[in-house]
């Protein structure tokens, strides 16, 4: 019995050690595949974060070529953001998740061809440009502010606009992209969705039978009679309301009311006292039409105003009974066009009258037709520090 426990405890000396040391072995092989694999996975991952990786695709050529053109590619520091810095987060989740929601874009390439014509490119600019802002804005803007802070800048060694702007920004905590949408890449046409908004709404729009207040969607001639083909006597302007006097087929007997300056021919109608938010224009019969409601002198100008209404005739086309989807589509095209290279001031920024030169001035920066700028004219101005939106109600 002594010897048989003699022997299992020799047999286990001599065991222990050698397993001690395959353990260790083990271990030091599990360690040694482990870092392995992290180092093939960071290098992996280190190139398909690469320009080159990035622009293999010949769908990505174009964007690249603008890309090169940008302060972010060349600049008096020498400092470039590539591909990666902009698209795709420092922190390890966040590339692996950018990784994982770029699948998208293999799936557009190799299987749909989305995007695989400069044509087909263009189309989906607007859509492509969005989907990127809204990824960023989601994440917090934080491959922005990888490199940009607003702590670390030297106004003095800016320009007096910048500095102006920047110090603005810092103030309202601004994101880069809020102000430099197209700071690594041309913009898209940002009039796809609001003019696809328009045509919507332009298409949804109809008078119902018991109708007693509408609103124009774009310009309305005015006529003297029922008759469309008769004489044009005026014009309603976009976002304007009416009241219906009678249904009359395929014509509307309609009261326009409004204010005109007492001196002169009172042509010009305007939505409120003093205010140059234009309504109408009437002359000839249906300015012969007009009736006194009241007179009030302008304490501010001294001008007298007189509020008058009109009778016309209109068409139904281009009328709707709401005017909320057409402030909303307005506002659409406030935020496409004035917000898409900085940061456009809120509508109560300016008063109505105020909004008239401010929109002008940037009038060489934006492509809108006439009946598109009257109606985010009289949305701005509807929405301005004096009116506080009160014909939105």
């Amino acid at each position: 019995m002594d010897m048989h426990i003699f022997m299992k405890k020799d047999l286990f000396t001599r065991i222990k050690p050698r397993s001690k040391y395959g353990i260790i072995a083990l271990l030091f092989c599990g360690i040694l595949i482990a870092l392995s694999g992290v180092a093939i996975g960071t290098k992996t991952l280190d190139y398909f974060s690469t320009n080159e990786f990035c622009v293999s695709c010949h769908t990505m050529q174009q964007n690249f070529e603008e890309y090169k053109q940008s302060i972010h590619y060349k600049n008096p520091a020498g400092v470039r953001a590539d591909c990666a810095d902009c698209h795709q987060p420092k922190d390890f989740v966040g590339k692996i998740w950018r990784k994982i929601g770029a699948t998208k874009d293999l799936y557009h390439h190799f299987i749909t061809g989305k995007i695989d014509t400069p044509e087909k490119f263009e189309a989906n600019r607007l859509e492509m440009a969005q989907s990127v802002w809204k990824r960023m804005e989601d994440e917090n803007y934080k491959t922005c502010t990888t490199c940009h802070a607003y702590d670390a800048m030297d106004h003095a060694k800016q320009s007096t606009q910048a500095s102006v702007e920047m110090k603005q920004a810092s103030k309202n905590n601004l994101a880069c992209i809020e102000c430099h949408k197209g700071i690594a890449h041309e913009l898209p046409n940002m009039a796809g969705g609001f003019r696809k908004t328009f045509q919507t709404l332009s298409a949804s729009a109809s008078v119902p039978d018991d109708a007693k207040t509408l609103y124009s969607l774009e310009e309305k001639d005015l006529y003297a009679t029922n008759d469309p083909n008769g004489k044009e006597n005026g014009q309603l302007l976009p976002a304007s309301s009416v009241s219906v006097i009678e249904d009359q087929g395929e014509m509307l007997k309609i009261r326009i009311q409004g204010w005109i300056e007492s001196k002169g021919k009172g042509r010009v109608m305007t939505e409120y006292m003093g205010k140059r938010v234009f309504k109408a224009t009437v002359r000839d019969e249906v300015k012969a039409s007009e009736t006194l409601i009241s007179e009030v002198t302008d304490p501010i100008t001294n001008i007298a105003w007189k509020e008058v209404a009109v009778e016309a005739y209109i068409t139904k086309s281009g009328m709707t009974d709401s005017l909320e989807p057409v402030w909303e589509y307005a506002s659409e095209m406030y935020g496409s066009t004035c917000n898409s290279c900085h940061a456009a001031p809120d509508p109560g920024h300016f008063t109505a009258n105020g909004w008239i030169s401010s929109l002008k001035a940037m009038s060489a920066y934006y492509r809108l037709s006439k009946t598109e700028e009257r109606t985010l004219l009289k949305y701005l101005q509807n929405h301005g520090s004096d009116t506080a939106g009160a014909s939105s109600h």
